[in-house]
C-alpha cells in the first residue's frame, strides 16, 4: 500500500495572512473607538459677599476679587452687596475697577432686607448686570459732609453736581435710566427693587443667587467693547471669602471698636506713666493707640473730639497730683464725655459711635479715675509706714531718765535707741509713747496705766 502525500495549495493559508492584514486594521479600529471628543464645561463663576459700609477694606476686597476672577479665567463675577453707603474715594475706586474689568461683573443686592444706599447705588449702577432681590431698596445717594459740619450753598451745589454727573455718566454707559439715577443724588430718592426693575435701573429681579444664575444663563453683555454671552448651566459657583487680614481690618475700622481701642490705649499709657517699668501696660497701650489711629485714617474723625478726650485724661491725672476739691475731676469727666460724642460726629449712622458703647465706656473710664483719686486721698491721710513719721504713736521704754523740758534721756523703740525729750520727768523703765520726731530726737509722753495712776495718787495723798 502506498500512501500519497497531499498536494500543496496554490492560495496562501488563512493563518499566514491574518498577521499581515487583519491585526493592523483591528488596532486602528480600537484607537478610533477609544477616542472621545472633549467636553468643555462652562467657566467657573466667582461669588463675593460683602455686608457693611464702603471703606478701604471693602475697596481692597472687591478689587482683589475682580482681579482674582480675571486671573482664574472665570466666566463672570457676582458681587452680593448690602451696604448703607460709605466713603466717596473708595466707592470711586470700586466703580473704576468694575468699569475697566475684563470679565462681566454682576452686582446682586440681596438677600431680602438688604440695601444699596448712597455709595452702594453708584456701585450697582456701574455693574454689567444689576440685580436685586424683592424686599430690597436702592438710592439716597446725596453727598454729605462726613465730619458733621454743614457745607455752604456753593460747596453743596458743587459736590452734588459732581456726584450727579458721575452717576449719570455711568448710567448712560450701562444703558440705564439716567434721569432716575440722577434723582438718587439730587433729591435723595430711594426706590424698591420692583420699582427699580420697572423703571430700568436694574436688569433682573431675583430672590436668591440660584434664581439669579438661571436668569443670567444666555444673557449677552458688553465687556470692554465686545459682546459676551454668560453661561451658567454647566458652571461651578466658587465662593471667595474675605481673608483673615481683611476681616480683621474690617472690624477694626468699626467706629465702636476704634473708640474702645483708643480708650484702652489711654488706659495703658496712664498705667505705664504711673508705674514706669511695668512695660506690659505701655506695650498694650501703644499697640491699641496705633490700631486706633489706623481706624481713624479710614473714618471721618473729628480731631477736636480727640483733643477733648486727651484734655479730659490730663485733667483727671492732675486731680491725683493737685488738690482741686473735685474741680479737675468734674472738668475731666465733662471733657471726656463731650470728646467721645464728638469723635465721630457724622450724619451717617454707620460712622458714629453707638451710645450703647459710649456711655458705659465713659462711665467705666471716669469711675476708674475716681477710684484712683479716692485711693490716693486715703493713702495721703494714712499714717506713714516708713521713715520718722512711722514712729509716731509707737511705744517703748526709758533707758536713761528724762529730766524735763531740755534734759534728754534715752528710750528704746522697736530695738532702736533714740534720744528723747518730754514735758515732764520720766523715770527709767517707764513705758512711753512717741508724739513727734525731729531729726534723731523723739518727743515722748509717759504711758500711765491704772496701777501707775493709783500709785501716783497714793504718793500725793501721803504727802
Amino acid at each position: 500500500m502506498f500512501l500519497s502525500s497531499p498536494r500543496p495549495s496554490s492560495s496562501p493559508a488563512i493563518g499566514q495572512s491574518l498577521p499581515v492584514y487583519f491585526f493592523p486594521i483591528l488596532l486602528v479600529l480600537a484607537c478610533v473607538s477609544s477616542w472621545v471628543p472633549p467636553v468643555y464645561a462652562d467657566p467657573d463663576i466667582h461669588l463675593l459677599e460683602y455686608h457693611g459700609p464702603i471703606t478701604p477694606v471693602a475697596s481692597e476686597f472687591i478689587l482683589q476679587g475682580i482681579e482674582d476672577a480675571t486671573d482664574a479665567s472665570a466666566g463672570f463675577l457676582i458681587l452680593q452687596l448690602d451696604t448703607p453707603g460709605g466713603l466717596d474715594q473708595d466707592m470711586r475706586e470700586i466703580v473704576k475697577g468694575m468699569l475697566r474689568a475684563r470679565i462681566p461683573v454682576v452686582v446682586f443686592i440681596g438677600p431680602a432686607g438688604s440695601r444699596a444706599a448712597s455709595a452702594g447705588a453708584f456701585i450697582t449702577v456701574a455693574a454689567h448686570v444689576a440685580a436685586m432681590a424683592p424686599g430690597t431698596n436702592i438710592g439716597s445717594a446725596s453727598p454729605v459732609q462726613m465730619m458733621g459740619v454743614g457745607m455752604d450753598s456753593t460747596m453743596t451745589h458743587k459736590v452734588t453736581n459732581d456726584a450727579a454727573a458721575y452717576i449719570s455718566s455711568i448710567a448712560k454707559e450701562k444703558n440705564r435710566n439716567v434721569d432716575l439715577v440722577r434723582s438718587f443724588v439730587e433729591h435723595a430718592l430711594n426706590i424698591t427693587a420692583e420699582e427699580a426693575r420697572a423703571q430700568g435701573v436694574i436688569d433682573i429681579l431675583a430672590p436668591t443667587v440660584a434664581t439669579l444664575l438661571d436668569s443670567l444663563d444666555g444673557l449677552q453683555v458688553m465687556v470692554d467693547g465686545k459682546e459676551t454671552t454668560l453661561a451658567t448651566a454647566e458652571a461651578t459657583l466658587v465662593e471667595r471669602t474675605m481673608s483673615t487680614r481683611l476681616n480683621f481690618l474690617k472690624h477694626l475700622v468699626d467706629p465702636n471698636v476704634a473708640y474702645l481701642l483708643f480708650m484702652l490705649g489711654v488706659y495703658g499709657l496712664f498705667f505705664e506713666l504711673s508705674s514706669p517699668g511695668s512695660l506690659i501696660p505701655g506695650i498694650l497701650g501703644s499697640i491699641s493707640i496705633l490700631l486706633a489711629l489706623y481706624a481713624f485714617h479710614a473714618l471721618p474723625v473729628n480731631y477736636s473730639g480727640v483733643g477733648l478726650i486727651l484734655l479730659g485724661v490730663i485733667l483727671l491725672i492732675l486731680e491725683v497730683k493737685v488738690p482741686s476739691f473735685g474741680a479737675l475731676t468734674i472738668g475731666g469727666i465733662t471733657s471726656l464725655a463731650l470728646g467721645s460724642m464728638m469723635l465721630f460726629n457724622s450724619p451717617e449712622q454707620w460712622a458714629r459711635v453707638s451710645m450703647k458703647v459710649l456711655v458705659p465706656a465713659v462711665a467705666i473710664f471716669s469711675g476708674f479715675f475716681l477710684l484712683c483719686i479716692t485711693l490716693v486721698v486715703r493713702g495721703q491721710k494714712r499714717p506713714g509706714v516708713t521713715g520718722p513719721k512711722s514712729m509716731i504713736g509707737e511705744t517703748g521704754r526709758v533707758l536713761e531718765g528724762i529730766g524735763g523740758e531740755d534734759e534728754t534721756g534715752k528710750v528704746v523703740i522697736h530695738g532702736e535707741i533714740w534720744d528723747a525729750l518730754a514735758d515732764v520727768s520720766i523715770a527709767v523703765e517707764a513705758r512711753i509713747k512717741v508724739l513727734e520726731v525731729k531729726g534723731r530726737v523723739a518727743r515722748v509722753m509717759e504711758i500711765r496705766d491704772a496701777t501707775t495712776k493709783q500709785q501716783s495718787a497714793t504718793v500725793n495723798n501721803g504727802g
